[in-house]
């Protein structure tokens, strides 16, 4: 997996980092490895693709965080609630999924900004680009693109950026 990070001293957001997975397993991988910088109340919004590796790097922060239930898209449920360790204590992890949700009032209906705003737990959020708006001012972006050479169907580069 390569990688390019940077950051930037100057702004209130940092340079992007950029990464090339070309497996599953990598994706996993970088999710674990990026989840080493989330801390409690963080949000991660991950745009991308159907089919682009969103969930699989839900899969490696979650195992980051010694989550034991299976960790799988919530399409159909919109939010899946999973129990980690964070610091020798539970943390809740909330991994929601927008791709079904048309609306402000849907997002209300599900409680979006409520769980946004939980300060105890962290936000992994799919299809974030369908929230209409109403993602929390800081947050981090994380952005999956395929390759789109048609060279190699396993290829993702992986855009991680934080917002405030």
């Amino acid at each position: 997996m390569d990688t390019d990070t940077h950051t930037s001293a100057d702004t209130h957001q940092a340079i992007p980092e950029t990464h090339i997975s070309l497996s599953e397993e990598e994706t996993v991988d970088l999710g674990r490895s990026f989840a080493s910088q989330l801390h409690r109340g963080d949000v991660v919004a991950l745009i991308g693709d159907l089919g682009a590796g969103k969930t699989e790097f839900v899969r490696g922060v979650c195992s980051f965080f010694d989550v034991e239930e299976i960790v799988s898209s919530p399409t159909y449920t919109i939010i899946n609630q999973y129990n980690g360790t964070f610091d020798n204590e539970t943390i809740q992890i909330y991994h929601l999924d927008l791709y079904r949700v048309k609306s402000k009032a849907e997002l209300a209906n599900i409680g979006f900004d409520e769980c946004t705003d939980a300060p105890d737990s962290i936000k992994l959020i799919e299809w974030a680009e369908r929230a209409n708006g109403s993602m929390p001012r800081s947050h981090y972006a994380i952005t999956f693109t395929t390759d789109d050479t048609g060279n190699d169907d396993n290829k993702r580069i992986i855009t991680i950026q934080k917002a405030s």
